[in-house]
C-alpha cells in the first residue's frame, strides 16, 4: 500500500501578505510562533535554526525564497535518529485576498520512509501544523 506523500494546510489569515511574509521569514516572526528561538539566513542555501525551550531544535536549509509568496525548506524528518540524512520539504505560499492572506503550508518527503516511520512522521506533523498554523494566525492576531 502506498501512503500520502504529503500533508497540506491552508488557512485564511486576516493579515497582508507582508506581515505574514514577516512571521515566517524572520528570526523574531518564527520565534513568536513556532519556537522560542530562532536564526535564518534567509537565501537559498542558506540555513535556520528554531530552538523550544523543552530542548528541541530543528535545523532547516533554506530552498526557495520569492518574496513575498514563495518560501520553502528542508527539515529534518520527526521520529528519526538525528544523525538520519533523510528530509521532507516544506513550503509556504501567501496569496493575498480581499480580506488578508491565503497561507498554504504543503510538506512532502514522506513515502521514503518505511512504515513504522512513515506513521510517526506523517501522524505528528500532521497534527502538528494543524497546532502550529493556529499559533501563527493567533500570534499575528496579537500584534495586531
Amino acid at each position: 500500500m502506498a501512503f500520502p506523500d504529503r500533508i497540506e494546510r491552508t488557512i485564511e489569515i486576516a493579515h497582508p501578505p507582508a506581515k505574514v511574509w514577516a512571521a515566517l521569514t524572520t528570526a523574531d516572526g518564527l520565534s513568536a510562533w513556532f519556537g522560542q528561538q530562532a536564526t535564518i539566513d534567509l537565501r537559498p542555501g542558506g540555513s535556520a535554526r528554531m530552538k523550544w525551550d523543552s530542548g528541541h531544535t530543528a535545523d532547516m536549509r533554506v530552498e526557495r525564497v520569492e518574496e513575498p509568496t514563495v518560501f520553502g525548506f528542508t527539515w529534518h524528518i520527526f521520529g528519526l535518529p538525528e544523525d538520519d540524512p533523510r528530509r521532507t520539504y516544506v513550503e509556504f505560499t501567501l496569496e493575498p485576498t480581499s480580506t488578508g492572506t491565503r497561507l498554504t503550508v504543503v510538506e512532502s518527503g514522506f513515502a521514503q520512509l518505511p512504515e513504522d516511520a512513515y506513521h510517526t512522521a506523517f501522524d505528528g506533523n500532521t497534527q502538528g501544523w494543524t497546532s502550529e498554523l493556529g499559533e501563527l494566525a493567533g500570534y499575528l492576531d496579537a500584534a495586531a
